[in-house]
């Protein structure tokens, strides 16, 4: 692991950050703010999963999660959106596919299923490092995210509930088999294979019996996404299982980072008071 750079931030340090992927296999970057109270002792993580096109900066810059995160003491990680310089041909012609795409799964089809392991790399991999190599506490872990990176908090949390204690999203592609966003991501990494599909599909593993904790999702109703990410269907499933879910509809708010950075305290909130049980 490498050190890019490091900034005093609220008391804690940002830093951002380089190392080789044995999941990837490729080097891959992410970024970490400490609060204050990391000097001291082991503090909560909050892993925050970009969208479309994204990095590991992206977040950090746009969101102004750090000042309320350095008040409840909780660690903020960051990490890239998809592997770089795979060399795959084509992977940098779409943006809703390949470079800045990776949709938070593991592909199965070649030749993306090489380094396209996006699932195993955040669940296993990354998580693994930050607790080797920053005072995070293990038994208080946190998952969100935001757009495709929602739908990788809310599968990833209700496919590995023993790792994360909280999750929440803003604006989550909620039922990716449904929009066309999810079916051309989950034809090109997954195959035509439906089973394969439904395992990365929030919607589909709540009504297969999946459980996570209680969901907090954002959704702006002035968000020109908003075809594409199904949110209703996500309630429903909620509501048919008994997944507590809280979803809040806002008018006016579109699905950028104004919006983001608008509830960004309620979901810190959110994931301490989990955190904190």
């Amino acid at each position: 692991m490498t050190t890019r750079s490091t900034h005093a931030c609220f008391g804690g340090v940002q830093g951002y950050y380089e190392h080789d992927s044995a999941v990837i296999g490729l080097p891959m970057r992410f970024s970490v703010y400490q609060p204050p109270q990391a000097l001291h002792e082991k503090v909560p993580v909050l892993f925050y999963l970009a969208g479309l096109t994204c990095t590991e900066e992206t977040f950090m810059i746009k969101a102004g999660a750090q000042r309320l995160a350095a008040e409840l003491g909780l660690m903020l990680v960051t990490c890239d959106t998809s592997p770089r310089g795979a060399g795959i041909a084509g992977e940098s012609e779409n943006w809703d596919f390949g470079v800045g795409a990776g949709f938070y799964l593991d592909a199965m089809v070649s030749p993306w299923s090489t380094h396209y392991r996006m699932e195993t790399y955040v669940s296993e991999e990354l998580r693994s490092l930050i607790l080797s190599h920053f005072p995070a506490d293990a038994e208080r872990v946190g998952i969100f995210g935001h757009s495709m990176g929602g739908h990788g908090a809310l599968t990833l949390a209700l496919k590995h509930p023993e790792r994360y204690q909280s999750v929440s999203a803003f604006a989550p592609i909620a039922a990716p088999s449904q929009c066309a966003w999810g079916q051309k991501a989950f034809t090109g990494y997954l195959g035509d294979n439906a089973a394969a599909w439904s395992a990365h599909d929030a919607s589909a593993l709540i009504a297969a019996g999946h459980r996570c904790p209680p969901l907090l999702v954002d959704q702006g109703l002035a968000d020109q996404f908003l075809p594409q990410l199904h949110t209703d269907c996500l309630e429903k499933a909620c509501q048919a299982a008994n997944q507590p879910l809280t979803l809040r509809r806002h008018t006016d708010y579109d699905h950028g980072y104004y919006f983001i950075s608008t509830f960004i305290a309620d979901h810190l909130r959110h994931h301490a008071n989990q955190l904190k049980r």
